[in-house]
């Protein structure tokens, strides 16, 4: 049975997008992320993780946690979150956290802000356009609170095998590579090369398109998360990198905030003066 567009209308109508403000909103994103990310996904976590059902490690506490919260809900409010880290986290953690993955000097180098982005997910329930909107609105927001100039951050594909994702891997790597200022590399031992297959064997156009995540097996498959980055403008790093411990096939994602288009820009822009509430510094 699905909602009609009247009851669906009024359950995003309780939705609200911010910053946790809280010790418990936190604890209530690793919950959402250890449900997604070890529950949903496969990801294996440490005993503690498994004894606490909590997703968490050390860059948490100095980081910001951007919600989506659904105010309707008894328990478990919030149904998205985002794990934005700037330089000056970074800094507090002996850098960001995707170092273990790809060789990032060259953004470090980038002048102004910039924003490493993890930890994104969505509650199981509400995987729909309007709240990966919603969340995208808070993110666009605090892009601007922060001047942000440059957003970056592993992206997963599921799975542990690369040649089940031989299609988006070599369409992101011909058609999206990052320009060489802004190419972050995979580390040299856990370097996989992305051309699984030879520029010839697909038209992009019909595979951006055509690429749809097939549940089962992930092959031929570019999730929206990775979509919605290409979209407005986003690159990608040299290099996947397998995740045992995630169950997953990385890529490096890159966006520069001037490339957003002007339609989003305005659009969020108005979302910001009238529903995103963020802190004031």
């Amino acid at each position: 049975m699905t909602d009609s567009p009247d009851t669906e209308s009024s359950r995003f109508s309780n939705l609200e997008v911010r910053l946790a403000i809280s010790p418990e909103e936190i604890d209530a994103a690793q919950a959402l992320r250890y449900r997604v990310f070890y529950e949903g996904m496969g990801a294996k976590p440490s005993p503690e993780m498994a004894a606490r059902k909590r997703d968490f490690d050390e860059f948490d506490e100095h980081c910001d946690h951007l919600l989506v919260i659904d105010n309707a809900r008894q328990e478990n409010k919030v149904i998205g979150t985002y794990r934005l880290i700037r330089r000056e986290a970074a800094n507090k953690c002996g850098g960001f956290y995707s170092r273990n993955e790809y060789d990032i000097s060259p953004l470090l180098e980038y002048p102004g802000e910039i924003l490493e982005l993890g930890r994104s997910c969505i509650d199981a329930e509400y995987r729909t356009g309007q709240v990966m909107q919603t969340l995208w609105k808070g993110l666009t927001a605090y892009v601007f609170q922060h001047d942000v100039r440059l957003m970056f951050g592993c992206a997963s594909l599921p799975g542990i095998d690369p040649k089940a994702h031989a299609l988006p891997l070599s369409y992101l790597y011909y058609h999206h590579l990052a320009p060489p200022a802004l190419l972050a590399k995979a580390l040299p031992e856990r370097y996989v090369d992305m051309r699984l297959l030879p520029r010839e064997a697909f038209d992009p156009n019909a595979a951006f398109n055509d690429m749809k995540l097939d549940p089962r097996s992930g092959s031929n498959s570019l999730p929206p998360l990775i979509k919605g980055y290409i979209r407005v403008g986003g690159f990608v790093g040299d290099g996947a990198v397998i995740d045992p411990q995630w169950n997953s096939v990385d890529v490096f994602i890159i966006v520069k905030t001037d490339l957003i288009t002007s339609r989003y820009i305005k659009h969020y822009e108005r979302s910001n003066k009238k529903d995103i509430v963020l802190p004031v510094e």
